[in-house]
């Protein structure tokens, strides 16, 4: 295997203090406690490792990283290092003096996160009695501060539906860009799965819209969209290939291929406190566990889209067919094929939330 290329993106949890509790939060179910993150001082030095190793985009995140009360020191940390930095926010506990401390700061971008379009529904997902309100109050602060601003709509069975009004709210926010996220399904989304996934009808309409609004809106607003791959046929090549683009750092410093990795219990993960940034990235055996092709099962390795989808995804490998190693059940190829399939023809579930837990 060919040495990597350096990472472009890295996500820094800095904490999984959160107000909000969702029910689909990327977050692990074990939550990391305040009295073991990262410190300042630390994180600081991570940043510097960071540019040195040539990553360009630094993401801020949590849980909620306004809980961090250094969180402006920190984001001039990491401009220091050279770093561009987006925040990844839900907006509660971000006053004006706060949003004014990072722009002084040197703070890039703000990415809002968006539960539903109405107060009744964002407050219900969320958990949180009046975080919409607070959010539309905090997008108006960004906007009159100037912040280039994403929106992030996590989308599923209660608000897909909504998406024409989500790309809406984005455009009367002022929004360069909006990211609709359809669920994935580990960890806490995993726990709902049944309140949460959308029918095939829902995901075709949605990417009929995503469709026609990108032609509409051209020039004017930047839709992303992260469609289920479960109603697909073959899969997307998580995080552009494990260990190739990108890393993440949890709040008490354990560097990970993407955000999920915790999920496969053959991995040992190196703590930066440990290791040097560059030293992982490089040389740590969960990076190389799955990087390139030669992990491959036999059936993967024979494939036409083996240096497309580089295998898919690990994570859902492992949630679905027991085995991070197998074919990615999302495959049509895939023996395990039948165990999707079967996940989609299970009947909606109006039981209650299992929300995300508190720290």
């Amino acid at each position: 295997m060919s040495r990597p290329q350096p990472p472009i993106a890295m996500l820094a949890e800095l904490t999984h203090v959160c107000p909000l509790a969702c029910p689909y939060c990327s977050n692990p179910m074990e939550l990391t406690k305040k009295s073991d993150e990262l410190d300042t001082a630390t994180w600081a030095r991570v940043f510097a490792q960071a540019a040195d190793l040539g990553v360009l985009q630094l993401h801020l995140s949590g849980g909620e990283p306004a809980a961090r009360r250094d969180l402006v020191e920190l984001v001039k940390a990491a401009r220091d290092a050279g770093l561009y930095t987006n925040l990844i926010t839900s907006g509660v506990g971000l006053t004006e003096a706060k949003l004014t401390a990072l722009d002084a700061a040197g703070l890039d971008h703000v990415q809002l996160s968006v539960q539903g379009i109405t107060a009744a529904l964002a407050d219900r997902i969320g958990g949180y009695k009046g975080g919409f309100e607070r959010k539309m109050h905090v997008a108006e602060r960004i906007a009159e501060i100037g912040f280039p601003l994403t929106l992030n709509a996590v989308m599923h069975r209660h608000n897909l539906d909504d998406l024409p009004a989500t790309i809406a709210l984005a455009q009367r926010l002022g929004a360069r860009r909006i990211e609709v996220a359809c669920v994935q399904f580990h960890g806490w989304a995993e726990a709902n799965r049944g309140q949460l996934q959308p029918t095939a009808d829902q995901v075709h309409a949605a990417k009929a819209t995503v469709e026609a609004e990108r032609e509409r809106l051209k020039g004017a607003l930047v839709i992303d969209f992260v469609a289920p791959d479960w109603f697909s046929d073959f899969p997307k090549a998580c995080m552009g290939g494990w260990g190739s683009t990108g890393l993440n750092i949890t709040p008490a410093g354990d560097v990970l291929p993407c955000h999920a990795a915790e999920s496969i219990p053959s991995l040992e993960f190196a703590n930066i406190t440990q290791a040097s940034l560059s030293d992982i990235w490089y040389d740590d055996a969960a990076f190389n566990a799955f990087r390139g092709t030669d992990w491959m099962p036999p059936l993967c390795q024979s494939c036409d889209r083996r240096d497309i989808d580089f295998g898919g995804c690990r994570c859902q490998a492992m949630a679905i067919a027991g085995d991070a190693k197998a074919t990615d059940p999302i495959c049509r190829k895939s023996p395990d094929r039948a165990k999707v399939d079967a996940l989609l023809n299970v009947a909606p579930s109006e039981a209650p939330f299992v929300y995300r837990g508190r720290v």
